[in-house]
């Protein structure tokens, strides 16, 4: 048995994801996840599941979406028979799971692996950021709503995946495989035009294999977003690149920061 949250909450039982029905349902689950192992108390299962308004027999309410979570544990593992304990404690539950039946888990090993390996074999490391980042199904956790502990990791994880993402085009930029490392930063570019990471490593890209007329629109382009949309000029940095091309000059890839981990 897998569980999924880099995308929608869900089981994975014999290579099939079944989503998890109900919102609470999914929330819980995830909060469980989440704690690694951890015991998360009454309170704040409170929370995460009913906000500020919390029904009056909250504890109640709580055993039942505890015990409605065992039973579809218990169903989708009878196929696979490793059911994980959900413990109880008198102040609140644990979900023992091993952290490598957890989706998240086996992206930051990858991306830490890859972080390791970088420098000595970076072919293998952007292998090993391919196949971090396949684990990816859309936005994590994005089924459960906004219960803080969900909403707080789902943005970190965001910020982990683009990282990601950079570290691997630096990586393929430096490994030569620059026409193909182009195509990828042009679609980012449009989903993520704020990047400017992704700005300067497209230029210098485009600068390097001799199209310097689509560098300099890369930048422009960007600025134009920057000022249109958020009244900004673009970094120092950016324009240092920009000079840098206009008076071609030499210029090496920029290293990224380091692929994010907890």
């Amino acid at each position: 048995m897998r569980f999924t949250i880099l995308g929608l909450v869900g089981i994975v039982t014999n290579n099939e994801l079944t989503p998890i029905a109900g919102r609470r349902q999914r929330i819980l689950l995830a909060s469980l996840l989440l704690a690694g192992g951890r015991l998360l108390t009454n309170e704040q299962l409170y929370n995460e599941l009913w906000g500020d308004d919390p029904p009056h027999n909250a504890h109640n309410a709580l055993q039942a979406q505890v015990s409605r979570l065992r039973r579809t544990l218990s169903r989708l593992s009878a196929s696979c028979d490793d059911t994980p304990p959900m413990v109880t404690h008198s102040a609140g539950y644990v979900l023992k799971v091993d952290p490598s039946a957890v989706d998240m888990h086996t992206f930051r090993s990858r991306a830490t692996e890859a972080k390791r390996v970088a420098d000595t074999d970076p072919g293998r490391a952007v292998d090993l950021l391919d196949s971090a980042l396949a684990l990816w199904r859309g936005k994590p956790l994005q089924d459960v709503g906004n219960s803080p502990l969900c909403h707080s990791m789902a943005v970190q994880l965001e910020e982990e995946y683009l990282t990601a993402q950079e570290t691997r085009l630096e990586l393929k930029l430096h490994c030569g495989r620059t026409e193909e490392a182009i195509g990828e930063l042009r679609a980012i570019s449009v989903v993520h035009p704020w990047r400017e990471q992704i700005t300067e490593m497209l230029m210098l890209s485009l600068y390097h294999v001799g199209r310097r007329a689509e560098a300099l629109e890369t930048y422009h382009s960007a600025r134009r977003q920057l000022t249109d949309h958020l009244g900004i000029e673009p970094s120092r940095r950016l324009k240092d690149t920009l000079r840098v091309i206009l008076h071609e000059e030499p210029a090496a890839i920029p290293r990224t920061r380091p692929v994010l981990v907890r």
